[in-house]
């Protein structure tokens, strides 16, 4: 691919104070080993209506994303709830009350949770068990997949891997096994999004929100949904852009002269495509050299951490984006 991939890169800066709740790790870095099981968190925190990942699979299901479902409350959650309820013309307080739930059409939908079986192509993989953190590394590998079962099955259900493991207590991933899952629309990330149908559509990013708005012409939003954009070093530039084009599945190409953090005796490097590539599945680029809209390897960052000025979004928010813009819709960074 070209320069358009340069500025953007999968390092991130957690924010001290910001995420709630226990923080799954990233893709990209398995896990540190403990030396006593924590006792698990409740799958489901009991609401006056409702509960949250009843909440966040609404959400999801009517175009106000969450980012990762969690069953958690916490600032993604918030900001999506406030902006549907002010799409309904309520009273935007991000608050999961009866209200809000009634609003979401809560009492009569269908169950929040489905039941999927487990297939021997999702146990094959490939898989890519350790991803190194450098990108020189990563440079090496002959693509960028997902390291393990769970964290597949996980991003298809638009969830937090340990969510899936607390619906599934004591989940063995076997063929023809039935588990619990979030009940959206799944997320495949082998297959190009073909265009909704949804008409013409404008962007706007907003850096103080974190979040990404496809509205159309009458003001309803197609889409809400977190993003992670620039830091103090790579601020996002406010301004009025258009769509150049999409590329799906792309390879990131590392330039160390355009990143503020570069190491000494870092060298360009190619990365192969793949959900945990340094920009996800999709590239949206823009009329803004070296800037884009795009995935990203670490869903669970989204919404709290910092960017190299591009906007990302989760793999599924970023698909679901990339069915909506075509070259020349409007992009605006507030």
């Amino acid at each position: 691919m070209h320069e358009l991939f340069h500025m953007c890169t999968r390092v991130a800066l957690l924010l001290g104070g910001i995420l709630l709740g226990t923080t799954v790790a990233s893709a990209a870095t398995p896990p540190k080993a403990r030396s006593r099981p924590r006792r698990a968190a409740p799958v489901v925190r009991a609401l006056p209506c409702g509960d949250y990942l009843s909440f966040q699979v609404l959400l999801d299901r009517q175009g106000f994303s969450v980012g990762q479902i969690d069953g958690k409350p916490g600032v993604n959650f918030t900001r999506a709830l406030a902006a549907a309820q002010a799409a309904r013309n309520a009273k935007a307080t991000g608050t999961a009350d009866c209200d809000a739930w009634k609003a979401l059409g809560g009492g009569n939908s269908e169950p929040t949770t489905a039941t999927y079986t487990l297939t021997q192509a999702d146990l094959k993989g490939p898989f890519e068990k350790l991803i190194p953190r450098t990108l020189a590394e990563q440079a090496k590998l002959p693509a960028l997949d997902y390291q393990s079962p769970i964290e597949a099955i996980a991003e298809r259900f638009h969830a937090s891997p340990a969510l899936i493991q607390q619906l599934n207590p004591g989940l063995r991933m076997a063929a023809g096994k039935e588990i619990r899952v979030p009940g959206v629309t799944p997320f495949d990330p082998a297959s190009k999004p073909a265009s909704d149908g949804a008409g013409d559509v404008t962007i706007a990013v907003s850096r103080d929100e974190s979040a990404l708005r496809a509205t159309r012409a009458d003001g309803t939003i197609v889409l809400f949904a977190p993003v992670t954009t620039g830091s103090e070093h790579d601020p996002l530039p406010p301004g009025d852009f258009k769509v150049t084009g999409v590329s799906w599945r792309p390879v990131f190409h590392y330039n160390p002269d355009l990143f503020w953090d570069a190491k000494a005796g870092d060298t360009k490097a190619t990365i192969k495509a793949g959900p945990n590539n340094p920009v996800g599945v999709v590239w949206i680029a823009l009329s803004l050299e070296h800037y884009g809209l795009h995935g990203t390897p670490e869903p669970g960052h989204i919404g709290h951490t910092e960017s190299h000025g591009c906007v990302r979004l989760t793999n599924w928010d970023a698909a679901r984006l990339a069915a909506l813009v075509k070259p020349g819709t409007p992009v605006h960074f507030q």
